[in-house]
């Protein structure tokens, strides 16, 4: 087997907090929503996508968080993306455990862990 991309990440959300969720990705983190096929529709949910990024939300009936599993996003300018989030009431968390990154945790609106990571750095 060879591995050769990441077609998308897939994380859960509540029922009917598509708003939410079209706020915070779309608006918020500048992702571009897309129709999911019809025959997914009735599920609920959301699908976005941007540069290099595919992200499906799927309605969850017993829904919980993922507080350890996160998706990390390389963006170009941590600081910016830092104020932006905190402009919108968005939490952030530091992070400083690996000194070769620059990165970051925050929330989106149902409590799903993501990260922020300086584009261009490595791990």
């Amino acid at each position: 087997m060879q591995l050769i991309a990441l077609d998308h990440i897939q994380l859960a959300m509540p029922a009917a907090q598509e708003a939410q969720a079209r706020w915070f990705y779309s608006t918020l983190l500048g992702l571009d929503e897309v129709a999911k096929p019809a025959p997914l529709q009735a599920r609920g949910g959301c699908w976005f996508r941007g540069s290099n990024i595919e992200l499906h939300l799927g309605v969850e009936a017993d829904f919980r968080p993922a507080h350890k599993a996160h998706p990390a996003f390389r963006v170009a300018d941590l600081a910016q993306a830092r104020a932006e989030l905190q402009a919108a009431g968005i939490a952030i968390v530091e992070d400083s455990s690996l000194p070769h990154v620059r990165r970051f945790y925050a929330a989106d609106p149902f409590g799903n862990r993501l990260e922020f990571v300086q584009f261009g750095d490595v791990y």
